[in-house]
């Protein structure tokens, strides 16, 4: 299975104030000329157990395809 591109960001704050950043993140793909090549990822760097929501980090991972 051939490996895609993808584009990434770093939110920062709670999960459920995710989708602006996501929302910016599709719109450097489409900029770019290049469309969104299945779902996105998250990558979470805190816990949320124990970490303040203003204080968690999530990397959101977009594969990207061709135009």
């Amino acid at each position: 299975k051939a490996a895609h591109e993808a584009a990434h960001i770093l939110h920062l704050g709670p999960y459920d104030a995710e989708p602006p950043t996501i929302a910016r993140l599709h719109a450097f793909i489409a900029a770019q000329g290049r469309t969104k090549a299945g779902e996105h990822r998250e990558i979470y760097l805190g816990d949320p157990r124990t970490t303040a929501p203003e204080k968690l980090r999530t990397i959101i991972r977009q594969p990207m395809g061709p135009a």
